[in-house]
């Protein structure tokens, strides 16, 4: 007879004389408790639900593998997480004046949020960027742009993240030429490029070239970076958009780490050494209501990537093996219906961010289900993080949750069920493959039509929204961006088309379009041309000319 055979009993004698007898004849709340995952919840964790668990196998030390309880051995106790809020609007101007507010109220990193028609690599005067320019980012057509964005801010002393994908070496490059003018060498320059394509195409759409010629511009740039920009991480891998789409939380772990898996096989492909450029692979989260998933999500992150980088890829350092990750609170949870709710989400999702051991956390505004974030707004957001670090206490101890049955039990549920994923895109040939026969597109569809479905049918509530409604509620002051900014930007472009040294622009593209043709590695190319002050859209369609363009092809 076993310690755990005694348990067992005294639960039966619960369950049978306690349990039983307290909800007879009383109706459940409801018929099936699930998360977002559709993963059913029990109403009881105990030992026996985790009873197999080898705790150095599955959990370890904080900072030891396979990273289970935090990917630094003292996590929070030694440093609080990066604070770092996600801009950008309207004109560089614009945008530099709120990076100064935000620093000046703690911020401890920028995050850059770039204008649509940079995005898609269009110029400002483009038709195809009509209305468009400044509405949902800053408008960065060249150098020029960059330079007034960082101006008056030593970017040897704060770390940069940038969400671009299909242009991100044109924007890497700008922002290490803007460093060079400060006077700052690029081994010195800290930060994160988004740079990865492939969930554009498994999510948020917003491709250029066709798959393969898009991975040899991520290659290309973590080579690059490995030799030149040291302290670079080159790619973040985002499952933040493929859970803004709609997946689960299980595909948003899934798909992002497969994702991950397919750029680490294409830089080893390329001869480059895994233990020279993993260390600066990073990945970005979701954190989306369901609190308990979404810690369990991260650190079940933390041990597949371990796990998979020491035993299918043969990483040696521990770098090479430590997922390190960037937490953005849910845009898609926020309502427009009461907005100061949001304020109460985003404090529950930053919450289970930092108790899930984030390295950086952006929490969103509560009006942004309306415009873009107001300097009120952005203010509370950062207050948030400060005081969950500063008053909650949570930072106080490593993975304060770990022990849970419940925490283990979803822990390692979620593991699995990612794992089984990982099977099917293998059958299919791997991302790319399948990627062409739309197979994460078509779950994530249905994940996000089923979701909407429990809403609309009253079997999930959203309060304010199909719960506790209001007949009616004031809307907060927006932020407006003017049309006036696309003007202004146009205006700039064409003056400095005007002012540079066209034909040296002239021939530099063309260089670069003929390495295109080839195998050389483009990112000095692509140098050489922003510090002339060619535009992102007139490198961009140098590039189109020899990769083309992706068409989605149509899901049936």
């Amino acid at each position: 007879m076993t310690e755990l055979d005694d348990f067992f009993k005294e639960l039966t004698k619960w369950e049978e004389n306690v349990l039983e007898k307290s909800i007879k004849g009383k109706e459940m709340r409801q018929m099936q408790f699930k998360n977002l995952s559709d993963i059913e919840i029990k109403g009881l964790y105990t030992p026996l639900d985790i009873k197999e668990k080898i705790y150095m196998e599955k959990l370890g030390f904080p900072g030891q593998f396979p990273f289970t309880r935090g990917a630094y051995p003292s996590m929070y106790r030694g440093q609080f997480w990066t604070m770092r809020q996600f801009a950008g609007m309207g004109t560089a101007e614009q945008t530099n004046k709120r990076y100064k507010f935000l620093i000046g109220h703690g911020q401890t990193g920028l995050s850059v949020a770039f204008s649509l028609h940079t995005i898609y690599g269009y110029e400002a005067s483009d038709k195809r960027a009509l209305g468009e320019v400044g509405k949902e980012g800053v408008a960065i057509d060249t150098l020029k742009d960059m330079e007034i964005l960082f101006d008056g801010i030593d970017l040897s002393k704060i770390s940069t993240s940038m969400t671009i994908n299909a242009p991100a070496s044109i924007l890497l490059s700008m922002y290490i030429a803007v460093a060079e003018k400060q006077g700052i060498p690029p081994e010195k320059l800290r930060g994160t490029i988004q740079n990865d394509i492939l969930k554009e195409y498994i999510a948020q759409k917003s491709w250029i070239f066709p798959p393969e010629p898009s991975m040899r511009l991520i290659v290309d740039t973590i080579e690059y970076c490995t030799k030149y920009v040291p302290q670079w991480y080159t790619i973040s891998i985002s499952g933040y958009h493929i859970r803004e789409a709609g997946s689960t939380a299980v595909q948003e772990l899934a798909f992002t780490l497969a994702d991950g898996f397919a750029y680490v096989e294409a830089a080893i492909e390329k001869g480059l050494n895994i233990d020279d450029f993993a260390p600066r692979l990073s990945f970005f989260f979701n954190s989306h209501n369901n609190f308990f998933e979404e810690i369990c999500k991260y650190r079940a992150a933390r041990r597949i990537w371990a796990n998979h980088m020491r035993d299918k890829y043969n990483a040696k350092k521990k770098e090479s093996i430590r997922l390190r990750f960037h937490t953005q609170t849910a845009g898609v949870s926020l309502t427009a219906q009461e907005p100061e709710n949001n304020i109460v989400r985003v404090t529950l999702q930053g919450l289970a961010a930092v108790l899930g051991g984030t390295q950086s956390l952006h929490t969103n505004s509560f009006d942004e289900a309306l415009c873009l974030p107001t300097e009120k707004a952005a203010k509370i957001a950062l207050r948030t993080q400060q005081i969950i670090a500063y008053e909650s206490g949570v930072a106080d101890t490593v993975d304060p949750l770990s022990g849970s049955y419940y925490i283990e039990w979803l822990t390692d549920k979620m593991e699995q069920q990612a794992e089984e994923y990982f099977k099917r895109i293998e059958e299919l040939g791997g991302v790319i493959p399948a990627i062409h026969k739309n197979f994460f597109q078509t779950e994530i569809a249905n994940a996000a039509y089923k979701y909407q479905r429990e809403i609309d049918t009253n079997k999930r509530f959203i309060i304010g929204v199909n719960k506790f409604q209001s007949e009616k509620f004031e809307l907060p002051d927006l932020l407006d961006i003017e049309e006036a900014v696309s003007e202004h930007q146009i205006n700039r472009l064409n003056e400095i088309k005007k002012t540079r040294d066209n034909e040296r622009v002239n021939m530099l593209l063309a260089k670069l379009k003929e390495a295109a043709k080839g195998t050389e590695n483009l990112i000095p190319y692509i140098l050489d041309a922003v510090k002339e002050y060619a535009s992102v859209g007139e490198i961009i369609g140098a590039l189109k000319e020899v990769f083309g363009v992706y068409k989605e092809q149509q899901i049936i």
